[in-house]
């Protein structure tokens, strides 16, 4: 479908609004749980006797794998059936598993219990993609996705102010149990507030023509629909290199701060958590509204937006891995922190535009497969065990090395987000 057709006078559905903050929400609690680890990460180490590889592992490849491939027929599932139940579930079962990581005694109970964060994590995001794209029509989902991926940032700000003033004040264990506690609640409040919407009403009611499957979408042929379409299959792989980035470099900058730069948790939770809030949240935010107003000229601009922002993080990046204060380290994280984000709302607005309302949460639950398979799975993994294998050459700056050797992804993800522009471009010149 082409947002260029659509009826701009069409407007959201009744509570669109409300039901987009509850949503944004529950992604904030999903990132916030998710962040935990590697906010905590310093004292989980001290206490448990973790290495950066294993630290690697359980917040990369170990998570990825549960997260990304449970994901799928969550999402197929919620195409068939009622996506704010599957929602709402998902939310209480990973909340459950946080309390879980609080109460473990040893690294594999902290495996086992983070491995069913993942599976509950698995139904958050892709249902909440299609239930907003059936509360907003074409033309404003930008905007509206946009919000709504202020949840990392918004969720990774709390988690590092409350997570680390909590772990300060009483204990790590302390913040899990408490900030998982706070999600049985919302999965409730989920169930009670949140409308099921029609699927694909307000791309009919803006003119568009909708791809309209015979009831719900089978699920093999929606795969290979995916990955058999060029623009969504490279918009996948470019975000999945992005995320070796933003999860590789993520994962270990709480405990790069404070072990290579000296920053205390009590500084984590003031300076590093407003670092996260205005870098992160306003690029997200930026860079929903920057797809809305430049995609209603060419669709061209899902893949140009992305890959200038990541050419102009690269400097910046270098800049923060090389400070040698943490203060100037956080003035520097600044850029990346907010150009690192653009490809977030363009990759899910030019999927969940791309295929027809019956195929959302699936395709935007294989988007994730691949973003999170590769950039989850890879990224955290890469850097931990980087850092274990030159500890003995460079005790002091293991994780520094590390980020140094990461970011050549930068130059693949650009690339791959040319390429996507090309294949955009094509596609125009042809219709």
């Amino acid at each position: 479908m082409d947002s260029l057709q659509a009826d701009r006078g069409v407007r959201p559905l009744k509570g669109a609004w409300p039901t987009l903050a509850i949503l944004c929400f529950v992604y904030v609690l999903n990132f916030l749980d998710r962040q935990l680890l590697s906010i905590l990460a310093k004292p989980i180490q001290d206490d448990l006797g973790v290495t950066d590889g294993q630290l690697g592992l359980i917040s990369g490849l170990y998570f990825a794998l549960f997260y990304c491939l449970i994901s799928i027929p969550v999402g197929w599932l919620a195409d068939r059936t009622n996506r704010v139940r599957v929602l709402a579930f998902a939310c209480g079962l990973w909340s459950a598993a946080t309390v879980a990581c609080g109460l473990s005694a040893n690294y594999p109970q902290l495996v086992l219990a983070r491995m069913t964060v993942g599976v509950g994590e698995a139904g958050g995001v892709p249902p909440s993609y299609a239930i907003i794209t059936d509360y907003f029509p074409p033309g404003q989902r930008g905007t509206a996705l946009g919000l709504f991926n202020l949840g990392p940032p918004i969720g990774q700000a709390l988690g590092v102010a409350f997570g680390a003033a909590i772990a300060a004040a009483y204990s790590w264990r302390a913040a899990f149990i408490l900030l998982g506690s706070v999600g049985i609640v919302t999965a409730l409040v989920v169930l009670a507030r949140v409308r099921e919407p029609e699927r694909g009403g307000l791309d009919r009611a803006a003119g568009l023509a909708p791809k309209v499957q015979p009831g719900p979408a089978a699920f093999w042929p929606t795969v290979r629909m995916f990955f058999s379409t060029p623009s969504l299959l490279l918009v996948a792989l470019a975000s999945a290199a992005t995320q070796i980035i933003t999860y590789g470099a993520g994962n270990f900058t709480t405990l790069f701060l404070m072990r290579e730069k000296g920053m205390t948790l009590q500084d984590v939770s003031l300076w590093y958590a407003l670092v996260v809030a205005v870098g992160m949240g306003g690029g997200i935010f930026v860079s929903g509204r920057v797809i809305d107003r430049f995609t209603r000229r060419s669709r061209v601009a899902y893949a140009a937006v992305p890959a200038a922002s990541l050419a102009l993080a690269v400097l910046p990046f270098l800049a923060f891995v090389w400070a040698p204060t943490w203060p100037l380290a956080l003035v520097f994280l600044l850029g990346p922190t907010f150009l690192n984000y653009f490809y977030l709302s363009s990759a899910v607005a030019l999927v969940q535009e791309e295929v027809a309302p019956e195929q959302r949460v699936l395709s935007g639950a294989l988007l994730l497969l691949v973003m999170n398979l590769v950039g989850m799975g890879v990224g955290p993994t890469f850097v931990g065990m980087v850092s274990d294998a030159v500890r003995g050459s460079y005790p002091e700056n293991s994780l520094q090395v590390a980020f140094y050797a990461l970011t050549p992804m930068y130059a693949v993800a650009v690339g791959l987000f040319i390429a996507l522009a090309r294949v955009l471009s094509r596609e125009e010149a042809r219709a």
